[in-house]
């Protein structure tokens, strides 16, 4: 008989579903390893390796951050490795069957309903030997490595990709500067116009007019976003070269600070050129927000 371990990349993409992958052949039954994430391990290693829980553990939880572990154990003819508890599943159908008989309830559903309750199928009992235990250990090792040399080479391309958005996104946020400008001049003669065509130009109040003129301006100004903005596309750059934690959950929530700025920028637009810049940036960060759903 042939075992042959299997552990995927935990990033879920179909396109590369095998990075990580190794093939190992050894006597006995074929176990399938999938890594998909870590926080599952100890429920799954314990009911296929049994007797190696802490162990499986240890060697997962130093190479993984975050995940959970999925170990199906297969025969070499593809069933896999379980036992059926007959008297506990008499004991359900009989049961159950009554009481369906009694309340007049369909019972078609019956037999898959049995073989989820807990306990009914279970792994084959027996703890797992030294020498299967030194295999497969082995071949958690050399997945993980196979893993992290995959982990480096995928990171390097969203990277990349991250870095190239985010400075689209301040090169949009220098260019709204000459039309944030131009707006003002083009509200103050807007404001004297309709007010001239109000009041008369004769009884125009300068210094009302200019209170007004301030009032709007305050209003309009983007300087505090625009600062706001800037500082965390820099402090999301910077999370790049962080070894210190994983920086997938800290990248959303600066993706979440960068696009309330963004959106008041738009609310305070008044302005065509400005409101396609903002747009622009919508569009990129709605990118990286995509891109951030692959990082650890």
């Amino acid at each position: 008989m042939q075992r042959d371990s299997l552990l995927k990349n935990p990033f879920g993409s179909p396109r590369q579903e095998n990075a990580g992958a190794v093939h190992v052949a050894h006597d006995g039954a074929a176990v399938h390893h999938a890594i998909e994430a870590l926080h599952a391990v100890i429920a799954q290693v314990n009911s296929v390796v049994l007797g190696k829980t802490h162990a499986v553990k240890l060697t997962l939880a130093c190479l993984i951050a975050r995940g959970h572990l999925l170990i199906e154990v297969q025969n070499a003819d593809g069933a896999a490795n379980i036992s059926l508890n007959v008297p506990l599943f008499k004991g359900y159908f009989l049961s159950i069957s009554k009481l369906a008989d009694e309340l007049g309830l369909d019972k078609s559903d019956l037999l898959p309903s049995i073989l989820r309750i807990q306990s009914v199928v279970a792994s084959q009992s027996g703890e797992t030997d030294d020498t299967e235990w030194a295999t497969l250990r082995s071949i958690i090792q050399e997945a993980l490595d196979a893993l992290k040399v995959f982990r480096k080479q995928e990171g390097a391309v969203i990277e990349a990709d991250l870095r190239e958005r985010v400075r689209m996104i301040t090169d949009m946020l220098e260019q709204v500067t000459p039309y944030e400008q131009e707006r003002f001049a083009r509200m103050r003669d807007r404001m004297r116009n309709n007010m001239e065509e109000a009041f008369g130009r004769e009884n125009l109040d300068s210094n009302r007019f200019e209170q007004e003129v301030l009032y709007y301006l305050e209003k309009m100004d983007m300087s505090e976003e625009k600062l706001r903005l800037a500082q965390h596309c820099k402090y999301f750059v910077e999370q790049f070269t962080n070894d210190t934690q994983a920086a997938g959950r800290t990248l959303g929530f600066i993706t979440q600070e960068m696009g309330r700025e963004i959106n008041t920028l738009g609310a305070k637009a008044y302005d065509a050129n400005i409101q396609r810049f903002v747009v622009q940036m919508k569009d990129e960060l709605e990118k990286i927000k995509e891109q951030i759903a692959n990082v650890l």
